[in-house]
C-alpha cells in the first residue's frame, strides 16, 4: 500500500501529479497522470499531449490513491523504478 513514509518506493506510473517547483518556470503547473517512468525523467498525460518533466529539480504534488496529497522531490525519485524500489532512503 503506498503512503505518504514510502511513496519514493513505490511505482509511479498511474499516479495524478502536479509540478508545484521547478527550475524552469514553464514546467510549474502542468498536472496529470503519470505515464512512463526512466532514470530522470517522468512523462505526464495532460490534456494538451504528453509532457516529458526532468525529475531533477522539480517538486512533484502526487495524489495517492486513498485521496492523499503528498510532496515529493524529484531529486529523490532519480533512479530507474525498479532500482529505486531496491533503493535504502534516509528518511524524508
Amino acid at each position: 500500500m503506498i503512503t505518504p513514509s514510502n511513496v519514493v518506493r513505490h511505482e509511479l506510473i498511474g499516479l495524478h501529479a502536479k509540478i508545484v517547483q521547478a527550475k524552469n518556470p514553464a514546467n510549474i503547473g502542468i498536472q496529470g497522470k503519470i505515464v512512463d517512468e526512466s532514470y530522470r525523467t517522468l512523462v505526464v498525460e495532460t490534456k494538451k499531449g504528453d509532457k516529458r518533466i526532468f525529475k531533477p529539480g522539480v517538486v512533484l504534488q502526487l495524489v495517492l490513491p486513498d485521496k492523499k496529497r503528498v510532496e515529493v522531490a524529484g531529486s529523490l525519485l532519480t533512479a530507474r523504478p525498479w532500482d529505486r524500489i531496491k533503493k535504502k532512503l534516509q528518511k524524508w
